[in-house]
């Protein structure tokens, strides 16, 4: 069953509080943005300033230059899991190494010119793989769902690893991201546009499961 995780982007703590409040109604797991200002040159909120309900599944995607300046504060946020792009300059081994050591998942996002291939050793290491299709620090993009064709070789990688979407993913196109094989589709633009969030979640939820032939 792919799991739809809600998205929060936002550039200010009065801004995160509202949008967790009202996330907080219906999501069970939820994506938290963050950026530093120069990997993604949006600006939101940083680590420091996160919180989430006890009850909530919460992941970080972590839009950062450096990871390795940012990991022990996120260690101590103690989250489901931690996302960082492949294509950040440094080695992303240990880090990853670090936060599996502290029992967090530990993920890797791949923008979409990247094939699969080249970054192998992230892949293997990783417990989540998420295919980026967005535009990095920001929501609502166009999913290009030519991506998709990266599940397989992400699978013939690591056969274990969970497959994460970011980008455009909205009722038109979750049932065939589900179908391909995606595991979390991450839903920013869709969710923040609906004028019943709730109603647009649980419709997403739905439509991403419901079973069918592809058309």
């Amino acid at each position: 069953m792919a799991v739809i995780a809600p998205t929060i982007l936002v550039e200010d703590v009065e801004s995160y509080k509202a949008k967790v409040v009202q996330l907080h109604e219906f999501a069970e797991r939820v994506q938290v943005d963050i950026t530093d200002g120069e990997f993604a040159t949006a600006n939101t909120i940083d680590e420091s300033q996160v919180w989430w309900p006890t009850e909530w599944q919460t992941d970080l995607h972590m839009m950062v230059k450096e990871p390795s300046k940012h990991i022990d504060t996120l260690i101590k946020l103690s989250p489901n899991l931690v996302i960082f792009h492949a294509e950040v300059e440094e080695d992303l081994l240990p880090t990853i190494k670090k936060l599996k050591n502290a029992g967090i998942g530990a993920g890797v996002a791949l923008l979409k010119p990247t094939f699969p291939a080249s970054v192998s050793k992230y892949i293997k290491a990783a417990d989540h793989v998420m295919i980026f299709s967005g535009d990095l620090g920001h929501q609502g993009g166009k999913a290009s769902l030519l991506q998709l064709e990266k599940v397989h070789l992400i699978k013939n990688i690591n056969p274990d690893t969970e497959i994460g979407w970011d980008g455009g993913a909205n009722l038109d196109n979750v049932f065939n991201m589900a179908s391909a094989g995606v595991d979390v589709i991450n839903v920013g633009g869709a969710i923040e546009r609906a004028s019943d969030p709730a109603a647009m979640y649980r419709s997403l939820v739905e439509t991403a499961n419901k079973h069918g032939v592809v058309y």
